[in-house]
């Protein structure tokens, strides 16, 4: 990052970025605290893995996974007001709306939209296609290496589709508005632009065939782990954790208000991706968003793509008009 270092901050074009580690600042409180909030994540992670491995199969299903799904963010959301990380971040009724109807959008309309274009869809088309089957040896392999193999591929794609956004103008017109949020909660992953949304959740797991035990156990890793992007609570994050996964520190560098810290951390689950392609920030931001901070609307969200598109297009033929109108040529 470019910047001016001060202290444990560097201070870039528009806000500052605390940087390594040691410099963010610990849980407060008594021992029981300081143990709840350095072992909650590891606990939970270990918990439901154990669950999804032994649970019998009369209960180890999808609306299963909805339901823990629920209860855990629920749970989260508690966490939130009883050990929050930054107090600018608490939620307010308005924030809690607003988070409630991107929520709502991503489980009707992208859902709907998914089951006709989706990742799955597109990869069962490519193979009548091409004539060829899904790479069946995967089902061979151990139940948990399926598991973290899914959700290591998954996420290896959502790195490249995330670094595409915030490196290639057509897919970063999509992406841009989620990059208008002001503060990190339990919901803010689910806001942004549908078709940014949409793009973001493609994946290759389709190319595989797997147990579907295995997919219930890859998404516990989405669940245990990358939900902590977008969370408002301080923890005493262990040392190996940070070193592997996403967490709310990395995140939440991604989403401040300096440019050059903001293109650091785009995998979902697994940072060490972030580490091996050199694009890894370990450190913390307060301040985040694009313009200063700036809150867009819903309205201004769902019409962001199309409208920049529509001024490129205009900006285009404008300069096209230009360029084709004759040159006068002085008399003699």
């Amino acid at each position: 990052m470019t910047g001016t270092r001060v202290g444990n901050r560097v201070i870039g074009a528009q806000a500052p970025v605390t940087v390594g580690w040691e410099n963010i600042p610990k849980v407060e409180g008594g021992p029981v605290k300081q143990f709840v909030f350095t072992w909650f994540q590891p606990a939970m992670l270990f918990a439901l893995i154990a669950f999804w491995y032994y649970a019998p199969n009369s209960i180890a299903k999808a609306s299963t996974a909805v339901a823990i799904g629920i209860g855990f963010k629920a749970l989260l959301l508690v966490l939130e007001w009883v050990n929050p990380r930054f107090d600018s971040w608490r939620l307010t009724w308005k924030e809690a709306a607003t988070d409630l109807f991107y929520v709502a959008i991503g489980y009707t309309m992208l859902r709907l939209l998914d089951g006709y274009i989706g990742d799955d869809v597109m990869i069962d088309y490519v193979q009548k296609a091409l004539h060829w089957d899904k790479f069946a040896w995967f089902m061979t392999l151990p139940l948990l290496v399926q598991a973290i193999l899914i959700s290591v591929l998954f996420d290896f794609g959502q790195y490249w589709m995330h670094r595409g956004m915030h490196n290639w103008y057509p897919l970063w017109v999509t992406h841009a508005p989620h990059h208008y949020i002001t503060q990190l909660n339990i919901n803010k992953g689910a806001v942004g632009n549908p078709v940014e949304l949409f793009l973001i959740g493609l994946g290759i797991g389709g190319f595989f065939d797997f147990l579907p035990r295995a997919a219930l156990l890859a998404g516990t890793f989405g669940l245990a782990v990358s939900v902590y992007q977008h969370i408002n609570v301080r923890f005493n994050t262990p040392r190996w954790w940070r070193f592997l996964f996403n967490t709310t520190e990395h995140h939440s560098v991604h989403h401040s208000q300096d440019f050059e810290a903001s293109r650091s951390n785009y995998s979902g689950t697994w940072i060490i991706i972030d580490r091996l392609f050199g694009t890894c920030v370990d450190g913390e931001a307060e301040l985040l968003g694009m313009e200063g901070g700036r809150r867009m609307s819903i309205r201004e969200t769902m019409v962001y793509p199309f409208a920049e598109v529509g001024k490129s297009i205009k900006h285009r033929l404008g300069r096209r008009s230009s360029d084709d109108q004759p040159i006068a040529v002085p008399a003699e």
